[in-house]
């Protein structure tokens, strides 16, 4: 199994469109076995399910997350916890002891400018 998160210094980033890059953490019986930093290549928002797709996620862990981006990833069977705060590490160690609790949906609240959707 692989686990993504929307990562920046240490923390679960907060706005899944604009996240430059994700922790990716191979886990096999419950155990944590591998370690890697995706670089999202400046990709924005549905675009990002298809890489976490290539990368044969299946589950992400993120802050703020859109409509859009929500139904990209259901596309692609990437299971979502979004509205997740603080440690990357800590946020998945709850996954894998059943601990992770989903917060919200979609829950893109950041401000758009003119002619802009989270659909881009």
């Amino acid at each position: 199994m692989k686990i993504a998160v929307t990562y920046d210094n240490g923390e679960v980033f907060q706005h899944f469109g604009h996240t430059e890059e994700f922790k990716v953490y191979e886990v096999e019986n419950n155990k944590i076995i591998n370690i890697e930093i995706v670089s999202s290549n400046e990709l924005g928002h549905s675009a990002l399910a298809y890489l976490l797709e290539e990368n044969k996620i299946n589950v992400l862990i993120c802050g703020g997350i859109g409509g859009c981006a929500i139904g990209a990833l259901k596309e692609y069977g990437i299971e979502l916890y979004a509205g997740i705060t603080g440690s990357a590490d800590n946020a998945v160690n709850n996954y894998i002891n059943g601990k992770l609790v989903q917060v919200s949906e979609a829950n893109c609240s950041h401000h758009h400018e003119e002619n802009h959707s989270c659909c881009h």
